[in-house]
């Protein structure tokens, strides 16, 4: 269906996309339960993002180096809205891999961004992910906090 929509450069073999909208629940630990929202990353769906960004505490961008352009969009927009996020990189058999350094440097990410590596088709590596998530967002929430109680 997204023949001549969607590009297929650098995954001409690709032969399935997503249109719609993932979701599912993940129990970190008995206290943290999340739940998850996965949205196609082409710039054409971000109207999806509006509504999601809105009360999301984070924000995975996952990475594809073989389509690196493709994440700019995202990145932009999670940015400009102060959504705290992480950048995945998504690793493909037979795709050329890149340092982790070298993938931030191309997106323009600041050091305070996290920048993992990760397979998406595993669990273990989706757990790291979403645990450095949590991280990021516990830190960043915990800025303001500092700020204020060094203020008093």
């Amino acid at each position: 269906m997204s023949v001549g929509v969607d590009s297929l450069a650098g995954v001409e073999s690709k032969t399935t996309t997503t249109v719609a909208l993932d979701f599912g629940r993940i129990t970190l630990d008995p206290a943290v339960a999340l739940y998850l929202f996965g949205t196609p990353g082409q710039d054409r769906f971000s109207f999806l993002w509006d509504d999601l960004v809105e009360g999301a505490l984070g924000t995975v961008v996952l990475a594809d180096t073989r389509r690196i352009e493709d994440c700019f969009p995202a990145v932009d927009y999670f940015e400009a809205h102060g959504a705290p996020f992480v950048l995945a990189v998504n690793r493909f058999d037979g795709a050329e891999r890149f340092e982790l350094e070298e993938v931030r440097e191309a997106l323009g990410l600041g050091a305070d961004v996290p920048v993992l590596e990760c397979d998406a088709r595993e669990r273990g590596a989706v757990r790291e992910v979403l645990g450095a998530l949590m991280d990021r967002v516990i830190g960043v929430r915990s800025v303001p906090r500092r700020r204020a109680m060094a203020a008093r």
